[in-house]
């Protein structure tokens, strides 16, 4: 009889020769078990069945450890950049021409006629005196465009054209050449190019159907960079981390990667928004430098509770990390219904008065009852979730919950109401 591998490992350890009766000796009484599925010691089902048996005992492992594992795990590039290394956003005025008769009303629109008349004077062309120019196939709009950063002169970009008088439709019109300028005033590019816009609509005999939004659209590449701007990436011999949101943790823990990859010394977290970092001094060296950086892993702390309430729409998103404690809530409705019916007035005959008509109103307040529900304390995101369905209440209903809750300390995260 072959003995274990294992057996062996064990009964060598413990000093004694490993024959087949020390490990029938050592071979517990549940070894029985797997032998009465797995067919005889040494034959291949047997080794088919431990390894499954194996794969079954990694599987638990992983499982139970699985909550061990950190919780999130992102980039640096994704929580922080560069300081002076940011994208400029652009604006120009300019005109649309070519449209089919869904253009300005120059009449309640005049800009438009003015703008027209001073891009005619441009090419040479001049109108007589008290002429007024009322063209229906030409918009004023306002184009915009963000230029990134270490764009150089040449390069395309995407543009986003909107009317700003009372144009019908901007679909099929063409964009004259217009510069769009920086919060300087400076030039930074030019565009001009054929509209595309993502409607449709058609009106007649006073009906009408219209299809999304037909007063703005997008030219996909055009416009042509033709200044660059500066940035300070390759100044000085440190280089400046911003995060997109202020917390310590963060800081300190990319701060501890940087080091970590690139040695000690090399980061240093000024606040929780701020970490500075030692770069080389050459400009190749400096980009692969910020390359490694950017890709390296970075454990993120669980972020601050917090539970974000739109009043406009009753939408409530709440992160993981809100938690609840025991408290009751008793919640009802309340309905005020009015109602008016008309009442006519009919004189006696030949009485000399007039038929009125007069509206009695009828006021109905109902109030539903409320039974008082203990909502137990939750730990868990899917707890809070439960328990608050456990309410039934609207999403109107429990924007004001959520308050009282978090006036009554029920409710450990911030609310933040946008």
């Amino acid at each position: 009889m072959a003995c274990d591998p294992a057996t062996k490992l064990s009964t060598s350890l413990h000093g004694h020769l490993p024959d087949d009766r020390v490990c029938r000796q050592a071979a517990p009484k549940w070894a029985a078990v797997p032998a009465l599925f797995c067919g005889s010691p040494g034959s291949s089902l047997r080794r088919i069945c431990r390894v499954k048996i194996l794969q079954a005992l990694l599987l638990s492992l992983a499982v139970v450890l699985a909550p061990m594992a950190p919780a999130q795990a992102a980039r640096i590039k994704e929580v922080a950049t560069i300081a002076g290394v940011r994208s400029n956003p652009l604006t120009g005025y300019g005109l649309i021409v070519g449209l089919d008769g869904t253009g300005d009303q120059t009449t309640q629109a005049p800009f438009t006629g003015q703008s027209l008349t001073a891009m005619l004077q441009q090419f040479g062309v001049l109108l007589p005196q008290g002429v007024t120019m009322q063209p229906r196939n030409v918009a004023a709009v306002m184009v915009t465009a963000t230029l990134p950063p270490f764009a150089q002169p040449g390069q395309q970009l995407d543009i986003n054209v909107s009317s700003i008088g009372n144009a019908k439709s901007l679909r099929g019109g063409t964009l004259i050449a217009t510069p769009l300028r920086g919060a300087d005033g400076q030039v930074y590019a030019i565009a001009q190019g054929n509209l595309i816009v993502g409607g449709a609509g058609a009106s007649a005999g006073g009906s009408k159907v219209q299809i999304n939004h037909l007063s703005a659209g997008r030219i996909p590449a055009g416009a042509l960079v033709e200044r660059a701007v500066p940035t300070p990436l390759a100044q000085g011999d440190s280089i400046q981390l911003d995060l997109n949101s202020s917390d310590f943790a963060t800081a300190r823990a990319v701060a501890q990667a940087i080091n970590k990859a690139k040695g000690n010394g090399v980061a240093q977290a000024l606040d929780g928004r701020v970490v500075r970092v030692r770069a080389p001094a050459s400009p190749d060296e400096r980009v692969a430098f910020l390359a490694d950086v950017e890709n390296l892993a970075v454990d993120l702390a669980a972020p601050a509770a917090r539970v974000v309430i739109n009043a406009r729409t009753g939408s409530v998103v709440m992160n993981q990390a809100v938690t609840l404690s025991s408290c009751a809530v008793a919640h009802g409705s309340l309905s005020v219904t009015i109602s008016s019916t008309p009442i006519i007035s009919q004189p006696n005959a030949l009485s000399g008065g007039q038929t009125t008509v007069a509206e009695k109103a009828d006021i109905a307040i109902r109030q539903e009852p409320g039974s008082l529900i203990q909502l137990p304390a939750g730990a868990r995101l899917s707890d809070v979730v439960k328990a608050l369905n456990s309410l039934g209440a609207t999403p109107q209903d429990l924007l004001a919950i959520l308050q009282a809750m978090k006036s009554a300390g029920a409710l450990n995260a911030e609310i933040e109401v946008i």
